[in-house]
């Protein structure tokens, strides 16, 4: 072998010697990178907006499933659309926003003892738009005294009452309210309570014959408990 092939055969060497350095290289920093990211999971983000309180199970088409290092993925994250189910959000939720657990709640139900019933809220009477399901509100009633041969007067018919659900707003007929109540023409929302027998009727009696039902919202953590004193008001007790 002369001095050039041995030259050509020690470049040679050097080049592939190059070339496993590279490769070590690239390997390193490929398993560096595997380190600190780890495996990927499943998770769930917003494709558009959800109202507060909507059940999620009827919005799934609203997320997209995404792809992300599971060292990354904050604990609460949803990982399976499953957990929806019977589910509604607890707040206003954002496009782009990943989904997790305490965004959303067990949407309420009935509790042993309890029944639904749902009545018409004129717009202008209830709290428009911030009672929800879940909501706890207390429920008044004015009466013109005129049906009861005695003085108007508001009353708290029931206290710290449980929403169950509130409908689409709707256009109230004029020939469709009921004469004792002189409901008018208007807009109004069914509202779904779940209650005791006692306070269902209460505010079946009111529905029926009292001037005005409106509600009043309970602020959060509150147990809306009227003293008995407050339950009734006329004008009287302001003199």
């Amino acid at each position: 072998m002369n001095s050039r092939q041995r030259r050509g055969t020690i470049l040679l060497l050097l080049s592939v010697l190059c070339a496993l350095g590279v490769f070590a290289g690239v390997f390193s920093v490929i398993h560096d990178v595997e380190s600190k990211v780890g495996p990927e999971t499943t998770a769930y983000r917003l494709k558009a907006d959800i109202p507060a309180y909507q059940s999620l199970e009827a919005a799934a088409d609203r997320f997209e499933k995404v792809a992300m290092p599971e060292r990354w993925l904050p604990p609460t994250a949803v990982t399976d659309l499953g957990d929806l189910a019977g589910k509604i959000a607890v707040t206003p939720l954002r496009k782009g926003s990943l989904l997790q657990q305490d965004m959303i709640v067990a949407q309420p139900e009935l509790r042993p003892g309890q029944q639904e019933i749902a009545i018409m809220i004129d717009a202008s009477t209830g709290v428009a738009g911030k009672i929800n399901a879940g909501s706890r509100v207390n429920i008044y009633a004015t009466f013109d005294g005129k049906s009861q041969g005695g003085k108007p007067d508001s009353r708290v018919i029931v206290s710290n009452a449980q929403v169950l659900a509130v409908g689409k707003l709707k256009a109230l007929d004029r020939d469709g309210g009921s004469p004792a109540t002189g409901r008018r023409a208007g807009e109004a929302v069914p509202i779904t309570f779940a209650l005791g027998t006692k306070d269902a009727q209460r505010v079946a009696f009111a529905e029926s014959f009292a001037t005005h039902v409106r509600l009043a919202l309970v602020a959060p953590g509150g147990d809306g408990a009227v003293s008995d004193g407050d339950r009734i008001y006329t004008l009287d007790g302001d003199k």
